[in-house]
């Protein structure tokens, strides 16, 4: 006699389950995932007031960093530049941010910049002391050109 085959009816009850939770899952991370700053114009603008301000010893803020990150790379230093990030501060200003990985012997070392940029005045403001050392010394904390 051949042994019955008995449907079990939670099998689909948890194959449902399963489904919804993956359905529910997804729409959570569609809704709630961040959104892509550079989709804000003023963030786009933000961040290309930083890259582009003049620097102390390069044309340009996002030329210097990159001059930075080749020269420790052509030492022979591992170097990794993390990417540019923006984001809005409730009080209307930017932040702009972009860190830079040093190796340092058989440690690393993070070099943190990061800007506060007011679109409507178009003034770039240092907050790290990274930032600042690339900054011009007499536009420190002033307009950007």
């Amino acid at each position: 006699m051949p042994a019955e085959t008995t449907s079990f009816p939670w099998v689909k009850i948890i194959h449902y389950v399963v489904f919804g939770l993956l359905v529910v899952g997804a729409v959570a991370y569609i809704v709630l995932r961040p959104l892509d700053p550079m989709s804000n114009p003023e963030a786009a603008e933000a961040m290309a007031l930083v890259q582009t301000h003049r620097a102390q010893q390069s044309p340009t803020i996002r030329q210097a960093i990159s001059e930075r990150v080749k020269g420790l790379s052509d030492k022979g230093k591992g170097v990794n530049l993390r990417e540019w990030r923006v984001e809005r501060e409730p009080s209307g200003t930017f932040l702009v941010r972009v860190s830079i990985r040093e190796q340092v012997s058989v440690e690393w070392f993070e070099r943190n910049y990061l800007w506060r940029v007011d679109v409507a005045k178009r003034s770039v403001i240092p907050l790290t002391i990274p930032a600042s050392t690339l900054m011009p010394s007499e536009q420190t904390g002033h307009e950007a050109m």
